[in-house]
């Protein structure tokens, strides 16, 4: 466990999505210890029945019992826009006020589809932030170049490449890979940590995501 706390150290904003409720020893250390929590219309439910009260709750209200919400007074800030998911409209707010080192939860864990397209969007904002996802099972990071990962011996991994033409080497795995590209995204999969670190390399700026199984 303080392995994992130490490496969330430098994140103080967590936005919390409508997918399976944050409930692991974990993720409620992590919630109470941030500086903040944006909540996601219709994740308002969930974080309430964790004793998580958020500091602003983001979305459309489509999802969201405003009797909840008016018995806690926490802020709402409104956006109905038709373009975006509630996790874009999130983090929308939290690019607009200048926060950083964001840690995203409760991403997964019911429907696939939005789970993907939650990577995707986490994806697209490493461009301007930093994050990282937290499901209850791991923790996925957006790499652009190289990245030092910390570990432990034995922790599964898995790498994913948007592009086929990104050339990828992996040090301390046990599968090691050398400046190569893959063409589907599971050949970077099911990897195992050598030992306190690992390392991912990556020829371009494209994003590369790298999946870390919890291990406590």
């Amino acid at each position: 466990m303080d392995f994992w706390m130490k490496e969330f150290e430098p994140f103080t904003t967590a936005v919390v999505a409508n997918g399976e409720v944050p409930s692991s020893e974990l993720s409620i250390r992590l919630l109470r210890k941030m500086k903040r929590v944006i909540c996601c219309d219709g994740a308002l439910q969930k974080l309430l029945s964790i004793n998580i009260i958020p500091d602003v709750v983001v979305g459309d209200g489509d999802s969201m019992n405003g009797e909840l919400l008016n018995g806690h007074t926490i802020p709402y800030y409104p956006d109905k826009s038709e373009e975006y998911n509630d996790l874009q409209k999130a983090l929308k707010y939290c690019t607009a006020k200048g926060y950083d080192n964001i840690l995203l939860m409760g991403c997964g864990g019911l429907r696939e589809d939005h789970f993907i397209a939650n990577l995707s969007i986490m994806a697209m904002y490493s461009e301007k932030v930093h994050l990282t996802m937290l499901t209850e099972h791991g923790l996925f990071n957006v790499l652009r170049g190289s990245s030092t990962f910390c570990s432990l011996p034995g922790l599964q991994v898995s790498v994913f490449a948007r592009s086929s033409h990104t050339k990828l080497t992996f040090t301390g795995l046990k599968y090691p890979v050398n400046d190569r590209s893959f063409k589907w995204l599971w050949e970077g999969s099911l990897n195992e940590s050598l030992g306190e670190e690992f390392i991912v390399e990556a020829s371009d700026d494209e994003p590369v995501v790298v999946y870390r199984a919890l291990q406590l």
